[in-house]
C-alpha cells in the first residue's frame, strides 16, 4: 500500500450506533484496517477493501504495535475501542507502544477520537449521579496490585466522590467487586445510592438503583458499569413504580 499511513484511535461508545459520533463514523469510513477487541470489531460493517484485525482482550500492546507497523507500511488503520478510547482502553495502548518505540513509530500521525463513556451514558440512563466531583477506577488487577485499588478505594471514599466502577468482575476476577463493596462498606454510609448498570444502550440493558448496605454484587459482570453516590448523591422517588432517578447536587455541603 502506497501513501503516508496513520492511526486512528476510535471510541465506538457503549454500543448503539446513534452514539458514534459522526467523526468516528467517518474515521471508520476511511480506514484500510480495523484493529481491536473481537466482539468491538465485529460491530463495525465492512466496506469493500477494508481488513479486520480482531484479537483478545488482553493483548493490548500487542495490538498497538501491530497498528504502528501496518501504519508505517502505509496504512490507514482504525484501532477501537468501546465506550472513549481514552477511558481504560487502546489510546493509552498506543501511546505505551510508542514511547517505548523507536523514531520511526514516534513519527506515525496519530489521532484519536472521543466517544461517549459507559459512565456517561449509565449516568444519562440514571439522571445526573456525576453532577458534582467524581472518579473512576478499574477493579482490574491484572495491570496495578489489588493494594493499588485499595488504597484509592479508600482516598476515593475519604475525598467524598463519586465512583465509577469500570471491570468490576469476570470469570477470573469473580472476588473483586465483593471486596470493593466490603471495604466501601467499612468507610461510607450504608444509605449511599448505588447504581449497576448492565449494557446501556443494548437490548439487554439492566439498571438496578438500590443503596450501598443492599447492594447484590453478584449481579456484576464485566459489562456492567457501577456508581457509588457520594455523601450528597439524592435519590429523587418517582409515581407508578419507577426507579428513582439519582443526581449529585452541584453546590457541595447545602443541607438536604
Amino acid at each position: 500500500m502506497s501513501g503516508t499511513g496513520r492511526i486512528l484511535v476510535v471510541g465506538l461508545g457503549p454500543g448503539p450506533t446513534q452514539w458514534l459520533t459522526p467523526q468516528a463514523s467517518d474515521a471508520l469510513a476511511m480506514a484500510s484496517d480495523l484493529i481491536g477487541y473481537g466482539p468491538y470489531v465485529d460491530r463495525i460493517p465492512l466496506r469493500e477493501g477494508q481488513m479486520r484485525h480482531a484479537s483478545d482482550n488482553r493483548v493490548e500492546i500487542d495490538r498497538a504495535r501491530h497498528a504502528l507497523d501496518l501504519a508505517k507500511a502505509g496504512h490507514v488503520v482504525a484501532v477501537v475501542s468501546g465506550g472513549d478510547p481514552g477511558v481504560f482502553a487502546m489510546a493509552a495502548a498506543i501511546f505505551e507502544a510508542v514511547d517505548h518505540g523507536d523514531d520511526a513509530d514516534r513519527a506515525v500521525r496519530i489521532d484519536v477520537m472521543p466517544g461517549v463513556s459507559a459512565m456517561q451514558a449509565a449516568a444519562a440512563r440514571l439522571g445526573a449521579p456525576l453532577g458534582h466531583d467524581f472518579c473512576a477506577i478499574s477493579l482490574s488487577d491484572n495491570l496495578k496490585p489489588w493494594a493499588v485499588i485499595e488504597r484509592r478505594l479508600t482516598a476515593a471514599s475519604e475525598g467524598d466522590f463519586v465512583i465509577a466502577f469500570y471491570n468490576p468482575a469476570s470469570r477470573a476476577r469473580p472476588d473483586a467487586i465483593h471486596r470493593a463493596f466490603a471495604l466501601l462498606r467499612s468507610l461510607k454510609d450504608g444509605a449511599t445510592p448505588v447504581a449497576l448498570a448492565r449494557a446501556v444502550g443494548r437490548p439487554d440493558e439492566r439498571l438496578i438503583v438500590t443503596t450501598l448496605a443492599q447492594v447484590d454484587p453478584s449481579l456484576c459482570d464485566m459489562s456492567t458499569l457501577v456508581l457509588i453516590g457520594s455523601s450528597e448523591t439524592r435519590f429523587i422517588e418517582r409515581p407508578d413504580g419507577l426507579a428513582p432517578w439519582i443526581y449529585t447536587p452541584r453546590h457541595y455541603g447545602v443541607g438536604r
